[in-house]
């Protein structure tokens, strides 16, 4: 835990946004000791995503949940979070692979959707073939909420997802086995 808590640290130090917390083999006890610890060290402007675990996210003050296809739907999140009187800021987010999934997360209240994969990638092989730039696009017009692409993302391929009207993207590798993570950011925000 000690070597994750330290990338995270130095992802959200050199100015990734959001950086979401995926360890599913984790107890409940055990990832939110590693949300805590991860909220703690992140600055303000980093935003700490649980991923599933509505109940550890708010527990850990953390800044959202993010919810996969057999998660907990972003409408019940968003009604829990309404009864605990969560702050406004929490987001609820959700997994897409399809204009129509977009579509329902945005109607039950996600805050944004991540759509993919875009291209081609081993972890998210699963989840079909590549949707591509122009479905991106496509997806990223019909809806109000931001659209997040994910899936084969690289810094030499994100600019691409910009143009498409993506928010944003979101990476496992690309941030993981950087060598340069300050460089990988800096390239990404064109600076």
């Amino acid at each position: 835990m000690r070597v994750l808590l330290e990338k995270i640290e130095i992802a959200a130090q050199v100015g990734v946004d959001w950086i979401q917390i995926r360890e599913k083999d984790l107890s409940g006890r055990e990832l939110a000791a590693l949300v805590t610890e991860a909220v703690r060290r992140a600055p303000s402007s980093c935003r700490i995503l649980v991923n599933d675990r509505l109940d550890v996210a708010m527990a850990c003050d953390a800044g959202g949940v993010h919810l996969g296809e057999q998660s907990i739907a972003a409408q019940d999140a968003k009604k829990l979070l309404q009864e605990r009187n969560a702050r406004r800021e929490f987001l609820v987010g959700v997994s897409t692979h399809s204009l129509e999934s977009v579509r329902r997360a945005e109607e039950a209240g996600a805050d944004y959707a991540i759509f993919g994969p875009i291209f081609a990638t081993p972890s998210k092989a699963g989840y079909g073939p590549p949707q591509g730039i122009d479905e991106l696009a496509r997806v990223s017009r019909s809806v109000k909420i931001p659209v997040i692409a994910v899936g084969g993302i690289t810094a030499d391929n994100a600019e691409e997802c910009a143009k498409a009207g993506a928010a944003g993207i979101a990476a496992i590798r690309m941030f993981q086995d950087a060598r340069d993570l300050t460089a990988v950011v800096r390239k990404l925000r064109g600076t």
